[in-house]
């Protein structure tokens, strides 16, 4: 695609003084360690759809999703960019089914046949990924069971009740406390298997695509509605996040999820509980010993999971889209299920927010991140904020640029200002792409006509 950015060639040297500040802002900026190259070059941010659509075409009703780098759907559609396996898509998942309390493929991972998953897995992916050679996400959907024993709580009790069982029964005579000790390691084990040799798998048969598991890491970083809250994943959680490394390695994607409860629509707490999830999955991706880490891609959705029929606001799409593009997320993916948009009424509600809210927002950060990439990073590397829990944003001046919708498309078209540049410099870092420089340095040149920007 290229840069997609239209500046003048001639451009006014900086003053001495001026420069000399600039080099000052970037004085204190904070290494990183390098991150795997954007899907699409020149855009070192993205959103991608992943909404269903089919009740809205049926109706009529027209959703302008034109700056979305990808417009995809959960349901069962092969070839498409972004590719979300449930459990019934991928291999043959061990697992309880909530409804009929049926052990399917052996109930539990230890009592599985992780060949026969292998295999069904493999012409799953073939049948579902269609190109051996397009980019593209690959999101692995196993929400039954957790891999680490003490996370399997609440109704997720059961795998560790019939792992229990399932020790007991092949050595009867051992102590309750050895059973369980038995029964703990051969779930993990087995877990782990299932997990990684799927990635593993899914990595050597489509390396294009980025593969990972929805929802991992978690941050577990509920109770905002206690004294003090401040977003922060407990510190036991990250320890828990440790024992993964496994996964962190086997992982060439990270797939974190932001949705917001209605409690936290127009809430400080939002911005606390956003940041911090993204800020963990930055850190797990740092922890595997590679050449880079894996792009982090956080998943978002445009109503609140307790009200589907409420929208974010532009104040939550800050508080979700804009933390994610700002804590040094490569994206974020919209979700939603089919329920959310299943009638005309739905549709039209969905087709205006579009158009009034959602879209101006993905415009500003998506250009904005562009422009900050650019200008500081030498377009080799993406905006990071210096201080991960400052509140500060990759936002276009309101005051200097504008978004239009212009032949199909948004475009930014406005002016890089002394004061925009100095922002950056004081407000961000960089964090290379893969075998590229990007040290934090400002160009010492402004535009003398305004930029263009392609969304």
């Amino acid at each position: 695609m290229g840069q997609d950015i239209q500046t003048s060639r001639g451009s006014p040297l900086l003053s001495s003084a001026l420069t000399l500040y600039l080099l000052g802002a970037l004085s204190h900026a904070l290494p990183h360690p390098p991150t795997a190259a954007p899907l699409s070059e020149g855009l070192p941010f993205i959103v991608v759809w992943n909404i269903p659509t089919i009740a809205c075409r049926k109706h009529d009703v027209p959703l302008d999703t034109s700056p979305f780098r990808a417009v995809t759907t959960p349901a069962k559609v092969p070839g498409q960019p972004l590719m979300l396996f449930y459990s019934d898509r991928l291999g043959l998942y061990p697992h309880v089914d909530v409804g009929t309390k049926r052990q399917l493929y052996g109930g539990i991972p230890q009592r599985g046949n992780l060949s026969a998953s292998l295999a069904k897995a493999q012409t799953d992916i073939s049948y579902y990924i269609t190109s051996e050679s397009s980019p593209g996400m690959a999101v692995i959907d196993w929400e039954d069971w957790r891999p680490l024993w003490d996370r399997n709580w609440g109704s997720k009790q059961i795998y560790r009740s019939l792992s229990v069982a399932h020790a007991r029964k092949r050595h009867p005579s051992m102590s309750s406390g050895q059973t369980v000790t038995m029964a703990k390691r051969q779930f993990q084990n087995a877990a782990r298997s299932y997990m990684a040799e799927t990635l593993g798998l899914g990595v050597r048969q489509r390396p294009r695509y980025l593969w990972g598991f929805y929802l991992f890491p978690n941050c577990y970083n509920h109770g905002w509605a206690e004294p003090g809250y401040t977003g922060r994943c407990p510190v036991e959680v990250q320890r828990k996040n440790n024992e993964l490394l496994w996964l962190w390695e086997s992982s060439t994607a990270l797939y974190p999820s932001v949705y917001l409860l209605s409690a936290l629509g127009g809430t400080r707490w939002a911005a606390l509980y956003v940041r911090n999830r993204v800020q963990e999955a930055m850190r797990v991706a740092a922890l595997p010993k590679r050449p880079f880490t894996a792009p982090v891609y956080v998943y978002t959705r445009p109503v609140f999971t307790d009200q589907n029929r409420s929208f974010l606001n532009k104040g939550d799409l800050l508080n979700t889209i804009g933390e994610s593009a700002a804590v040094g997320a490569a994206g974020s993916v919209l979700w939603g299920a089919s329920a959310d948009y299943d009638g005309k009424t739905s549709c039209e509600a969905l087709s205006n927010y579009l158009t009034s809210t959602l879209n101006p927002y993905i415009a500003n950060v998506t250009a904005a991140t562009k422009l900050c990439s650019r200008s500081l990073c030498q377009g080799n590397g993406r905006c990071v904020r210096k201080n991960y829990d400052s509140d500060d944003y990759l936002h276009l001046n309101p005051r200097t640029f504008r978004i239009v919708r212009y032949n199909g498309r948004y475009v930014a078209i406005g002016r890089l200002t002394i004061a925009d540049l100095g922002l950056f410099a004081r407000r961000f870092t960089c964090q290379c792409y893969a075998a590229q420089e990007c040290a934090p340095k400002l160009s010492t040149r402004l535009s003398r006509i305004p930029l263009v920007i392609h969304v």
